[in-house]
């Protein structure tokens, strides 16, 4: 399995991306995979410190989709913010990352580390004293995501 990220600069490039040269690319991309799946998440705000996507300074990059109750959606986003950043920023082997919308309440978490250790850390002290606090479960309706260890030689 192999993730993908890619930033664009407005959406107004992507769109442009879109119309001009992505079907010519996926062309020639044809049979060099399967199962495809994209989403387009809009930024909402920083998880840490200023996000810039440079993946050269991380070792490991953790991705959490979810699937927020309509009603969950203003708390949801309200602990992202006062609970769970501040509790991330905290951690010494996390480096940055980036909270996302796309339609439909689903949100993306993204977060780089340094290692799997420093994640491993937070993710063992932390989290479930953080999700009761947050009262995570009450505004998830479904939740996926992977933990990514990147290869150098993918990043451009």
């Amino acid at each position: 399995m192999a993730h993908v990220f890619a930033f664009w600069e407005s959406r107004a490039f992507y769109d442009s991306f879109m119309a001009r040269s992505h079907d010519r690319l996926a062309a020639a991309q044809s049979g060099t995979f399967k199962d495809a799946q994209v989403k387009l998440f809009e930024y909402r705000f920083d998880v840490k410190t200023g996000f810039e996507p440079r993946f050269t300074d991380a070792d490991l990059i953790r991705v959490a989709l979810c699937r927020v109750h309509e009603q969950r959606v203003e708390h949801f986003t309200l602990m992202q913010e006062k609970v769970w950043n501040p509790a991330m920023a905290g951690s010494p082997g996390m480096i940055r990352g980036m909270f996302g919308e796309a339609p439909a309440h689903e949100f993306m978490v993204l977060s780089m580390w340094r290692s799997a250790a420093e994640h491993g850390k937070y993710r063992t002290e932390r989290v479930e004293r953080l999700a009761l606090r947050a009262q995570t479960e009450a505004d998830i309706a479904a939740l996926t995501g992977d933990i990514v260890e990147m290869e150098p030689s993918w990043t451009v």
